[in-house]
């Protein structure tokens, strides 16, 4: 399917975040990989044309392991999209990283299993490299965003993705805040790596709304209760919509990084 409809930037959010884009106008599209998640909201913000695409769905009704991720990252494409900011709500591996802060990460580690994971299955042969799975360009844009807002920021973290819909066992947090690991989610990969396939740029935001279970009896740390993430959330969606929004305000028109290039060289 083929759309006249286009976007330059593309925002992937979770729950809270479906109603980034006042006066929005909705789309569905159908992908070769089936349909994205749900239709796909399309305005303007800071005078450039937005796209926004609920990753759960608009009723989350798609838990993580369920997501289509590769048709939700190629909807984008179809539209022209370049460049993909994803912010996801998160927990923490590490004392000194509290709810309510966010890491704009720069590493990521996939713990998952069973995602399709790429669009390259041949017959062409194809290695893309994933050294540096953010985009080097944006990230700093997105940190400035974040501090300017006085919000509490780590520049740097890695993301652990683990497949869910399960928790982790106290023994498997444990392993990954031994690890050096900072936040532990369950959608960022892979979709932070398809968009790289696609040469479109990605930066994450990392909202932290509690501390993962290995953490429990370090520093006074309690049991979390879900009224308790909930609280935190809701508390900071508005911080991170309006992060979101001067992100966008402040995004050169040129890009200057790698990601529109990942594939020379990538195919045998």
């Amino acid at each position: 399917m083929h759309t006249s409809e286009r976007a330059e930037i593309g925002v992937f959010g979770g729950s809270g975040f479906y109603s980034l884009i006042e006066n929005a106008r909705e789309i569905t599209l159908e992908t070769p990989y089936g349909p994205p998640a749900d239709a796909l909201a399309l305005g303007e913000i800071a005078g450039r044309q937005v796209a926004f695409l609920a990753r759960h769905g608009t009723k989350h009704h798609l838990p993580p392991q369920a997501i289509n991720y590769r048709a939700n990252a190629y909807a984008m494409k179809m539209l022209g999209v370049t460049r993909i900011i994803g912010p996801t709500a998160c927990g923490s591996l590490r004392v000194d990283v509290k709810p309510g802060d966010m890491v704009v990460a720069d590493q990521v580690v996939d713990r998952t299993h069973g995602r399709k994971d790429t669009f390259y299955d041949g017959p062409i042969t194809t290695h893309v490299s994933f050294a540096d799975p953010y985009c080097p360009q944006l990230r700093p844009i997105a940190i400035q965003a974040l501090k300017d807002l006085g919000i509490t920021t780590h520049e740097r973290g890695t993301i652990v993705v683990i497949a869910g819909p399960r928790f982790s066992t106290r023994a498997e947090s444990k392993w990954y805040s031994d690890a050096g690991w900072e936040v532990i989610n369950m959608t960022n990969y892979p979709e932070c790596y398809l968009a790289r396939e696609l040469e479109m740029c990605y930066v994450n935001i990392s909202l932290i709304t509690d501390y993962d279970v290995g953490l429990e009896g370090q520093a006074g740390i309690k049991p979390v209760s879900h009224h308790e993430v909930i609280e935190v959330f809701n508390r900071n969606n508005a911080r991170v919509k309006d992060a979101i929004y001067s992100i966008i305000a402040n995004m050169p028109r040129e890009r200057t990084c790698e990601c529109g290039h990942a594939l020379h060289g990538a195919r045998l």
